[in-house]
């Protein structure tokens, strides 16, 4: 039986890089930092759920609400969605567009959007940069769980471009009624 030699120059050596990665700890996430309101929105550019490119540019003359949630076909994104499906006729009343963003595929939104009749545009984001730009990645905690994700914070863009209102700590069941009450307040 071969026995393997180290010389004890690589011993050192390879002790030295296993102290020094048990040394290390794990990165913290930055901070996240929305968009501040009066500050352009960022600039994007993703398929819809059929495969339609979109950009933020398109929409200036309209009222954007860019709501950010963290999963097709889950109970509160799908509160949610269908709350804002509901209130639909209201947006369309003020020909604001309603953009839902998530890191999900676009196979997942069509099959969300057609499951439960959504007339709004929802936008994949699995490169994640959307949810960059807006700040949205960050670290979430669930039963005892900690992990990166995107969380459930909303837009209220302008029609000039500009972040008119941040819903920081969106409630699925009281989103679409509270924007559309500021919607009311804006266009006035």
């Amino acid at each position: 039986m071969l026995k393997k030699v180290v010389k004890p120059a690589a011993k050192k050596a390879v002790k030295k890089v296993a102290k020094k990665s048990a040394e290390k700890k794990p990165a913290t996430p930055k901070p996240v930092r929305l968009p501040a309101v009066g500050t352009t929105a960022p600039a994007f550019k993703a398929l819809d759920q059929h495969g339609t490119p979109h950009t933020l540019s398109e929409y200036l003359g309209s009222w954007v609400l860019m709501y950010f949630y963290p999963k097709d076909d889950t109970p509160g994104c799908t509160k949610e969605a269908c709350l804002l499906r509901d209130g639909f006729p209201f947006f369309e009343g003020l020909k604001a567009v309603v953009l839902g963003v998530s890191i999900d595929s676009v196979k997942s939104h069509l099959k969300f959007a057609e499951k439960y009749q959504l007339p709004f545009t929802l936008l994949g984001d699995e490169d994640k940069a959307m949810v960059t730009a807006y700040g949205v990645w960050g670290e979430k905690k669930f039963m005892g769980r900690t992990y990166m994700g995107t969380k459930r914070v909303s837009f209220l863009i302008n029609p000039k471009g500009k972040i008119a209102k941040v819903y920081p700590d969106v409630n699925p069941a009281k989103h679409a009624d509270e924007v559309m009450a500021d919607l009311k307040v804006f266009t006035k």
